[in-house]
């Protein structure tokens, strides 16, 4: 059973925010320059060419049984001690480590949220399919629409998409493409990856967190809506009641990034008391 989380989250001022993330955001997500470029651009040219309808229907059969693997939660943010993502300009470390400064933050804003803090460890573990054998362009990356035509703020929108066959497509090379207007976002084909590997994983467990949860998970790399404001053709009521905390989750996800880690040894016993609570035991991914 979900529980309910407390409607209209608060926003947090750079005071409540650790002192390295509050200065100098305009540094973060910068596609333009910055020792890591080449990799992050080769990462998006491959995802942009070859993220089609047909291909995540594919992939949605492919991972929707949930047969790759049995393990816990940590087990899972383990694994992601061996995967650096290859689509982010602005770390160069494991992924666990960044699951741990995302959760760290959110407690210190939300102390009375622990579910919310739980979000801040799961978001990205759906990495674990970069693991798995999967392609990094297939798992990592800001996520966008697909079956419909890329909005101006999509990363590297200009120079990107000329190979993907739907942009040929008579609908959906379109604005709407194969969607009704203001149809919600849960009824859109979002490009593949983590976010929405890990959103199903999360419903097909039953993990007892509320909508939010599974919301923010599901679209928190969805930047060309939560940060630009772009698809608003697709989006109903529910989409807009829950942007706000896709936002506030974003403060953490973004601006907590840096290279002083975490002591994790010592965080791990009150993210496994979360976890019990929440999805406990050995899970099916």
């Amino acid at each position: 059973m979900k529980v309910a989380a407390d409607p209209d989250p608060p926003l947090v001022s750079q005071h409540d925010m650790e002192p390295e993330a509050a200065k100098d955001k305009d540094s973060f997500r910068n596609y333009t320059s910055g020792p890591l470029l080449d990799r992050v651009f080769a990462t998006y040219k491959l995802m942009h060419t070859r993220q089609t309808v047909d291909f995540v229907r594919r992939k949605h059969a492919q991972f929707g049984g949930f047969s790759y693997k049995r393990m816990t939660v940590m087990e899972a943010v383990d694994m992601l001690d061996g995967l650096v993502d290859e689509s982010d300009p602005d770390v160069d470390f494991p992924n666990s480590f960044h699951a741990f400064q995302t959760a760290e933050g959110i407690r210190k804003a939300h102390p009375d949220k622990d579910w919310f803090h739980l979000v801040g460890l799961l978001h990205d573990l759906g990495k674990v399919l970069a693991l798995a054998g999967e392609p990094q362009w297939a798992v990592v990356g800001d996520t966008f629409p697909v079956g419909c035509r890329p909005q101006a703020s999509v990363v590297f929108r200009d120079c990107t998409f000329q190979a993907n066959p739907d942009l040929q497509h008579p609908l959906y090379s379109t604005e709407l493409g194969m969607y009704q207007p203001h149809c919600g976002l849960e009824n859109v084909l979002m490009s593949w990856g983590h976010d929405e590997y890990m959103y199903r994983m999360m419903k097909f467990n039953k993990f007892a967190l509320p909508p939010e949860a599974f919301y923010i998970v599901r679209f928190h790399s969805f930047y060309p809506w939560h940060k630009f404001g772009d698809y608003q053709q697709l989006c109903n009521e529910q989409d807009l009641a829950m942007l706000p905390w896709v936002q506030e989750f974003n403060k953490f996800d973004l601006y907590t990034k840096s290279s002083s880690l975490p002591d994790v040894a010592a965080l791990r016993p009150y993210y496994q008391g979360l976890v019990d609570k929440y999805c406990p035991g050995v899970l099916c991914w």
